[in-house]
């Protein structure tokens, strides 16, 4: 009865849902704030019904109960326990299941906790996210129920696909979730105001921490993923402009302009009308994300789905929500009462230049994206890689580096440009001089590389600016956090570049015994042999390497081929030595006829700095948030304390 229950529980969270949404339009409509009142404790109970539905479709999958159709296309009775619990999400209607899950959280976390907004704009803010919710209700009820039942039961279930058998099944579905689940809450607080005409500070500080949370949870899920296809996949690389890792950029591009441009107005009510446009830009672009991945359009191992039905309906949803806000938008755009002014050389305008550069790097990654499935559609093949990204939007990327060390220098509202260049006397020196230095001790690197080296070491002097001639101890922690940022987007420029400007390559036959080179790096296949684990069976080589003297200290490298039975499938564990200095990497490959193997090795200098750089930039946005909640509470206090 487990699936039975999980499945009312979905039905009586949809009408709560529709509820909300009923009740929330006729309390504005008829200004009866009773009405209005009541949304509240009816999205705290959607929020709960949908958390128990999902939590029973995790105890379906760790009781394998094969009954189920979705435990037994998607798990294994022989499976480890994590991976039955990561297997809930690791398909396509468990991951919708958690979609609709944290959104509908979200809703009740709003309800609980939101004290800033006046009621008529918190009520029209919790009916946006009562009708979002509604409609994948309506896809996962109609079109992708995960509870549907079995009969016969299946023995043991067809299984886990092999390459999301990882730990970070576990944890990087979830944390993108929360991303993009985030930007839902900012598109509804958007369209709450937009309903209600109440465009300021006072909506952008509600919104502010929303924004904030999702932009931390979307960092923390593309590294993490970046990372997780880096050693599961064995092809040496951390990004490939894979359309499935686009569908997660994209939302990240939006939501960190939307977070420049909402700080803006929280600080100096500006740039009012192109918050609301960055808000339903940014959960537009999570929604065309979740079409992407979800809709069968595309082949990834992060791509679910395969019916055509369920695209469809995606795409009906897509147009609805966007089209719906746009349209919202348009009409009451014009209503919406300018921001304060500010000079073009201030920290605003430093801002709306970071803001633009965001929107241009998010058109060219959409355009890429979307282009080879529409030449698709009208009969064309063709494919948009790597080349086309690099070449395209690097550029620009490195312009946007070059802006975000300039823009914490200025001043609010105006500024002097003499002012502003003694400030970067230094990080433009030190730029110079490492572009000078690497220029002139390799000289056959790409200038994309030289240029990416020498901004890192200026933005990572120019990101401590803020704190210069501070007391640090009472610095504000939001401001050590957009410190801790800005230099995580430094350390993360600087693996990049060196990645792609000195990473060693070799692909050879290997016999037993025989010495290879990769880099500073001396390599020996000195065996292979069969190991078992708890569901899978491999060969694995033993490969040393030593670095230096041919006596030097020795590292010891596993390579695996593993075959897993069910489903069949081989697959390539990557062997990684992480050094101080990068990453020895070795893949191990077929055995040919004369006994020999296919050995990959890689040698990638500070490659780790582009993960320890992407959790430097998440460290930095949760201390911003930290520093704001905290702000937030002690002004609440004091207004409390003023009035009595």
């Amino acid at each position: 009865m487990i699936a039975e229950a999980g499945l009312a529980a979905l039905w009586f969270a949809a009408a709560m849902a529709l509820m909300q949404l009923a009740m929330a339009a006729l309390g504005l409509r008829l200004k009866q704030d009773e009405l209005a009142a009541a949304v509240r404790p009816v999205a705290i109970v959607q929020g709960g019904l949908a958390a128990l539905s999902f939590g029973l479709l995790i105890v379906l999958f760790l009781q394998s109960d094969m009954s189920v159709l979705l435990v037994a296309q998607n798990s294994h009775s022989a499976k480890p326990w994590l991976y039955k619990f990561a297997g809930a999400w690791g398909n396509h209607e468990g991951s919708m299941l958690l979609w609709v899950t944290v959104l509908a959280l979200a809703g009740a976390a709003i309800a609980l906790l939101e004290k800033k907004l006046d009621r008529a704009t918190l009520t029209a803010t919790l009916g946006a996210q009562a009708f979002i919710a509604l409609g994948f209700y309506a896809f996962l009820l109609i079109a992708s129920c995960p509870f549907t039942r079995l009969d016969p039961p299946a023995r043991d279930g067809l299984g886990l696909n092999p390459l999301l058998q990882d730990p970070g099944l576990a944890f990087h579905p979830p944390t993108l979730y929360f991303g993009y689940v985030g930007l839902s809450i900012a598109f509804s607080f958007a369209v709450g105001a937009m309903v209600t005409r109440e465009v300021g500070a006072a909506f952008a500080r509600a919104m502010r921490p929303w924004v904030l949370g999702a932009w931390v949870f979307l960092t923390i899920g593309i590294t993490a993923g970046s990372y997780w296809a880096y050693y599961e996949l064995g092809w040496g690389g951390w990004w490939f402009w894979d359309p499935v890792e686009n569908a997660s950029l994209m939302p990240w591009l939006a939501a960190t302009a939307l977070l420049h441009s909402v700080n803006v107005l929280a600080a100096r009510d500006g740039l009012r009308a192109w918050t609301l446009m960055l808000a339903v830009v940014a959960f537009s672009m999570s929604m065309v994300g979740t079409f992407l991945v979800r809709s069968g359009i595309l082949t990834s191992v992060h791509a679910f789905a395969v019916d055509p039905t369920r695209g469809s309906f995606i795409l009906v949803l897509l147009a609805l929500y966007i089209g719906g806000a746009l349209a919202l938008y348009g009409l009451r755009v014009g209503r919406v009462k300018a921001g304060q002014g500010f000079d073009l050389l201030s920290r605003e305008g430093g801002l709306v230049l970071n803001n633009l550069l965001l929107s241009v790097i998010l058109g060219i990654v959409l355009i890429g994206t979307l282009y080879p499935i529409v030449a698709q559609a009208m009969g064309d093949q063709l494919s948009v890689g790597p080349p086309f990204f690099n070449k395209a939007a690097g550029p620009i990327a490195l312009a946007l580096v070059a802006a975000m060390a300039a823009g914490p220098l200025l001043n609010w509202r105006r500024d002097h440009l003499n002012a502003l260049l003694t400030k970067l006397t230094v990080p433009v020196t030190l730029a110079v001089l490492v572009m000078a230095g690497t220029f002139a001790a390799a000289p056959g690197i790409g200038w994309m590389e030289i240029v990416g080296l020498g901004l890192a070491a200026g933005l990572a002097v120019a990101s401590f600016a803020p704190l210069w001639k501070r007391r640090l101890l009472r610095t504000p922690l939001f401001t050590w956090g957009m410190v801790i940022a800005h230099f995580g987007v430094a350390v993360s420029l600087a693996g990049m570049a060196a990645d792609s400007a000195f990473t060693s390559e070799r692909l050879v036959a290997a016999r037993y015994g025989q010495p290879y080179y990769v880099g500073p790096w001396r390599v020996v296949l000195n065996g292979v042999a069969p190991v078992i684990g708890s569901n899978w069976s491999a060969v694995e080589g033993r490969v040393t390497a030593s670095r230096g003297p041919v006596d030097g200290p020795m590292l010891l490298l596993r390579p695996q081929r593993r075959y897993y039975s069910s489903p069949p499938t081989d697959t390539a564990e990557a062997a990684i030595s992480t050094r101080i200095d990068g990453q020895l990497y070795a893949v191990l490959g077929a055995q040919d006829a004369e006994g020999r193997w296919q050995l990959r090795l890689w040698w990638k200098p500070f490659v780790t700095l582009i993960w320890l750089g992407g959790g430097l930039i998440a460290l930095g946005g949760a201390l911003s948030l930290l520093g704001r909640v905290r702000r937030e509470r002690r002004n609440a206090q004091r207004r409390e304390e003023a009035e009595l």
